[in-house]
């Protein structure tokens, strides 16, 4: 991945792992690489405002050893199988938090 890149993030989660993205989803080989030549790449000019702490983020990853077609269908999958939750997911929480809002306001009897 193009870390300088505008378009380019990263998350590091409490067990240590690391997601790099395209916010754009355009790196199909995520996190490993981006297209050659992609339309939207944007060089990261300034990191304004941004405070910057002294740790160090963990390096890349080495890029499997499989063929690109394979490696994409297997990321394609992921993806697929996320998107196919996320509705019901979504629902799921929004059902919860209308409860916790319909307690949270409930009198307490006297």
């Amino acid at each position: 991945m193009r870390e300088e890149c505008k378009h380019f993030q990263s998350r590091t989660y409490a067990s240590g792992e690391v997601a790099r993205f395209c916010v754009l989803d355009l790196a199909p080989e995520a996190p490993w690489r981006c297209p050659d030549n992609c339309p939207r790449y944007e060089r990261r000019l300034a990191d304004v405002g941004w405070v910057h702490g002294t740790l160090v983020e963990p390096p890349i990853e080495d890029e499997p050893n499989v063929p690109a077609e394979e490696m994409t269908a297997v990321l394609s999958n992921a993806e697929s199988i996320v998107n196919d939750i996320a509705e019901d997911a979504l629902a799921e929480a929004r059902r919860n938090d209308a409860k916790a809002s319909r307690r949270r306001w409930r009198r307490k009897p006297r």
